[in-house]
């Protein structure tokens, strides 16, 4: 696909003749929209090493993006060393490149740890034209542009499907590369062409683990539909002489034999009523794989049976092959067919349940799918059984998982819980509901109609054992309206929060001008964001209702970055430099006005050279530069050294660690800037009091600043302050020098053991009221605006399975981090009774005690991390690690690490008859020991868990 060059292009364009840095930018960014609104099946995409690219992207002067900007953070030293906006040099994809090429040299392929925007980038085929031909170079790495999923989902396939193709006549082997968009028939011409033998004499088979699998037919079906998989064997018989040798499966006529079945057949018919083939997966898994054909009760008996009566010492105990990068959807998998209601379900005949007709599902595929997996794992023993079919509806009805990157457990349970609900919802047409407000009813009445609302649309087997409904109350600030909602949840997703704590110092520069700059030094979360220190300044510096501050980071004595809420402190560094800008609410709202300074540093060469802290000022209707000079004056005001001409030095020190001007200064500020700018303001050939120069995106200087400069638009206006004498003897530049580092170097901090908080302090964080945040405004009814109110969440009704998600992971723009604290959990007879705010429940007599069954484990980091999971089995009462396919018993002891994610708890049933209940101490860490509480004593002698934790 050759995209056409715009008709607005100059010639020197089309002849991909030099252009300039801004020619080039403009060039490739039309390209490159015109490409986004013709996306389909076949364009053709180039792989580019991203360290080529942003050379580019420097060059001509285009932002590089959060990755960049995360590499600069950790290395400014060398960013500051290279030279800004050079030309690079041809293109060069070397660095990204796993081979010299495949069997014929040409077949250069990628290594999979890759990452998009990290290592590599994708441009289309247009722009690869016009790079290529300005810069040369190469190689060039095409990728074609496919559709994944039900929905036509298009993605650039970076990493085709790599299959080793198995000689059975000399055992040779050669590995391919092809889309897995291609059909059986496709592959079937192209072994032939590679074996230089007639199509019709190739018989291949799937020969996944080393194992004949089943025939692959030369037909339209895809490699895909076929569940071939990354790195897989195909096996090739050749017949010679109308004989296939070895007795690959065929006779002498040609005719295909039986294939022989590899575990005993326990039924000839699936859940889905189709024919079983002997590695146990349906031969046809489309949407309309039970259209018409039901299962008997004969039927679901032999394979509810064929669990029963296996070895019961191995029943659940089956692991799971890893795909290839599929840790994360064994992890989930394996909690899931461990929680006991499942298992019981899906070993049943639930057929009658399958919904097909739900738009929000998919068609039963899903559903069919996870349980087939489900009975095999529970009849299997400890064979390991390769998820193939699995993987490949997860990937059609989830293109987000396709592929074979690196997930998030919690994100695949998430969609798997939701899928199977909508697969399994019992209600076939879903009724329209328009939802009240509380207006004051009790909680029980407004809790039990939405419940009411939520199960008339929703009900299947999750939302009986999985859903619970938690309490949501908003209170405006202004009009102090409360609104309350009761939603449901599937999950709870807990805050980690952290004890570990570190001290910060942040220079505060007020940037109105109305007094001097003051160091603040506060402490905040190890593990916090910028949100944390922006909260803890507000409270240092006693900052106003109406106003804000803009934190930003300092380097090279320009502003690097503006720091913003989600924004980790862990990329801030102790011998770094942070600032905050005070401003008013409705000062911040104005464009803004950065200041650098810069002095002569050779007057023969006229070389300037930056120095002093960067100012942030705001502007308020500035047209011209006159209005530049006039923010100017405002901000450096408290600089001034007349203001302090009556004082000696010791009072002039004081009020700078006061950091504000005394009341005679104030009252003389506007009075001294008249009387000592009059031979500035003099002159009459508009040049301004200043020396000032608009500066670029980069800092580099531009035009001189004169007063009729006409000032475009922009939310941010730079500009480089040369200082001269004058300034000099005005100002008292020292405010403006010695900026204190975040962290005094050289401070040794003690090191202290693993920081370990409580299950409990993770819901009492996740429980906890706080304000919205200021890109999630409510639109409050009684003021009729979107205020920032304060939210508060209360669990109200708990299901019979619940899952705690542990936020270990933190994203933000640059930066992308994972907590590694130790949480302990309690393993029997969690009491979640006093987060209850239901009466009913404790009226009813509902039990809500707890115990652990499941936990989903992620180890090491975000880039290449391993999950891994714990299950007990009920019946054995025994715990075991299930890593992928390999399965080991494990004692309870040590279950609780820090690498636990996710946590599975199951309701502990009481009967009527029970009148006391069981409460474990801890006894050395393992969880053991139990003490006798009556059910409805008082306070004072059924005390939480949390005591013991």
């Amino acid at each position: 696909m050759t995209i056409a060059d715009s008709g607005a292009l100059m010639d020197n364009e089309s002849l991909c003749l030099p252009c300039t840095p801004e020619e080039e930018r403009r060039i490739v960014k039309e390209l490159t929209d015109k490409a986004e609104l013709c996306l389909k099946e076949g364009n053709l995409y180039y792989v580019v090493s991203n360290r080529w690219f942003t050379k580019w992207q420097k060059y001509v002067g285009e932002e590089t993006g959060a990755y960049q900007l995360e590499e600069l953070s950790n290395d400014k030293q060398a960013s500051a060393s290279s030279k800004v906006g050079e030309r690079p040099g041809p293109i060069d994809n070397t660095d990204i490149i796993a081979n010299e090429g495949g069997h014929d040299g040409n077949d250069l392929q990628l290594p999979r740890t890759l990452v998009e925007r990290e290592d590599y980038v994708l441009v289309p085929q247009g722009v690869w034209d016009k790079l290529h031909g300005w810069y040369k170079g190469g190689p060039a790495l095409p990728r074609k542009m496919i559709s994944v999923g039900t929905r036509e989902t298009y993605a650039v396939e970076v990493f085709p499907l790599a299959l080793t193709l198995i000689d059975s006549r000399d055992k040779s082997e050669i590995i391919i590369h092809i889309t897995k968009k291609a059909s059986l028939r496709e592959l079937h011409k192209q072994v032939s062409a590679l074996k230089g033998v007639e199509s019709e004499k190739i018989h291949m088979w799937d020969y996944f683990n080393n194992v004949k699998q089943a025939a692959l037919v030369y037909s339209n079906q895809t490699l895909e539909e076929a569940n071939l998989q990354m790195d897989q064997s195909i096996l090739i018989d050749v017949q010679v002489d109308g004989f296939i040798p070895s007795g690959c499966g065929m006779d002498s006529t040609g005719n295909e034999l039986a294939l022989v079945p590899m575990e005993p057949q326990r039924s000839t018919r699936t859940i889905a009523g189709g024919p079983s083939l002997s590695n146990g997966y349906a031969t046809d898994y489309g949407s309309s794989l039970y259209q018409g054909v039901t299962l008997s009760s004969i039927d679901m008996e032999d394979v509810h049976d064929s669990v029963k009566t296996g070895p019961k010492r191995d029943r659940g105990l089956a692991g799971l092959q890893n795909l290839g990068n599929t840790c994360f959807m064994n992890s989930a998998l394996q909690c899931l067919v461990h929680t006991p209601p499942l298992v019981d379900y899906f070993l049943q005949d639930y057929t009658e349940e399958i919904n097909k007709q739900n738009p929000l599902g998919m068609h039963g595929e899903l559903a069919v799918a996870f349980g087939e997996l489900l009975r095999k794992l529970w009849s299997s023993g400890r064979t390991a059984v390769p998820p193939r079919a699995f993987k490949g509806k997860l990937a059609r009805f989830a293109p987000q998982f396709s592929g074979y990157n690196q997930h998030d457990s919690q994100e695949l349970l998430a969609f798997l819980l939701d899928g199977l609900h909508e697969d399994l919802n019992r209600v076939k047409q879903k009724p329209y509901f328009e939802t009240k407000d509380s207006d004051g009813r009790a909680d029980e009445e407004v809790a039990n109609e939405f419940w009411s609302y939520h199960k008339a649309r929703n009900d299947s087997i999750v939302v009986d054992v999985c859903q619970g409904q938690y309490k949501s109350t908003l209170v405006c600030p202004v009009c102090d309206k409360i609104s309350i909602t009761f939603d449901p949840f599937m999950y709870l997703s807990l805050p980690l929060p952290s004890t570990a704590t570190r001290s910060m110092t942040v220079t505060v520069f007020y940037g109105d001008g109305s007094s001097l700059p003051m160091p603040f030094t506060v402490t905040v979360s190890k593990h916090g964001c910028c949100k944390d220190l922006f909260q803890a300044l507000c409270t240092a510096c006693c900052l106003e209702s109406d106003e804000t501050l803009i934190l930003a980071e300092v380097y090279d004595h320009g502003i690097y970055k503006l720091l913003e809420n989600g924004d980790s402190l862990h990329t801030v560094k102790d011998e770094e430099f942070i600032v905050a800008y005070r401003l008013s609410k409705k000062q911040s709202e104005f464009p803004k006005l950065e200041i650098c300074h810069r002095y002569l540093e050779n007057s023969k060469a006229g070389e300037r050279k930056k120095f002093l802290t960067p100012l942030i000022t705001y502007l308020e209707g500035a047209k011209t530069g006159a209005d530049i000079e006039v923010a100017v004056n405002r901000v450096l005001a408290p600089l001034k050294r007349k203001a302090f001409s009556s004082t000696s030095s010791s009072s002039s020190n004081g009020q700078k660690v006061n950091g504000s001007a005394s009341e005679p200064m104030e009252e003389s500020t506007s009075d001294s800037l008249m009387e000592d700018n009059k031979d500035f303001d003099e002159k009459s050939n508009g040049e301004l009091s200043y020396l000032l120069c608009i500066s670029d995106e980069r800092g580099m200087s531009g035009r001189p600043l004169l007063k009729d400069t006409v000032i475009k638009p922009n939310k941010m206006v730079k500009v480089l302050l040369d200082w001269t004498e004058k300034e000099h003897d005005l100002y008292d530049a020292n405010y403006l020098k010695d900026l204190p580092t975040v962290n005094k170097p050289g401070v040794s901090v003690k090191k202290t053991k693993q920081e370990s908080i409580s299950l409990f302090s993770c819901l009492d964080a996740f429980l906890k009221e706080e304000p919205l945040g200021p890109d999630d405004m409510w639109y409050c009814p009684g003021c009729k605006e979107h205020r920032q109110a304060t939210k508060k969440l209360d669990l109200w009704r708990l299901p019979d399975i619940i899952v705690f998600h542990l936020k270990r992971f933190s994203y933000s723009r640059f930066l992308k981090n994972k907590l590694d604290t130790f949480v302990n959990f309690p393993i029997h007879n969690l009491d979640l009774s006093k987060y209850v705010k239901s009466e009913e429940t404790s009226a009813s007599g509902g039990s809500n005690i707890y115990e652990l069954y499941a936990i989903s484990n992620h180890y090491g980091g975000l880039g290449g991390g391993h999950y891994s999971a714990y299950a007990k089995l009920v019946e054995e009462d025994r715990w075991y690690h299930f890593d992928d396919a390999h399965v080991t018993a494990v004692s309870e002891g040590d279950i609780r690490t820090s690498a636990a994610y996710l946590l599975f708890y199951q309701r502990v049933k009481t009967t009527a008859k029970t009148k006391t209940k069981t409460k474990t101490k801890p006894n050395n860490g393992n969880g053991n020991g139990s003490v006798s509480v009556s059910v409805g004593e008082s306070s004072s002698h059924s005390h939480s868990l949390e005591e013991d934790f």
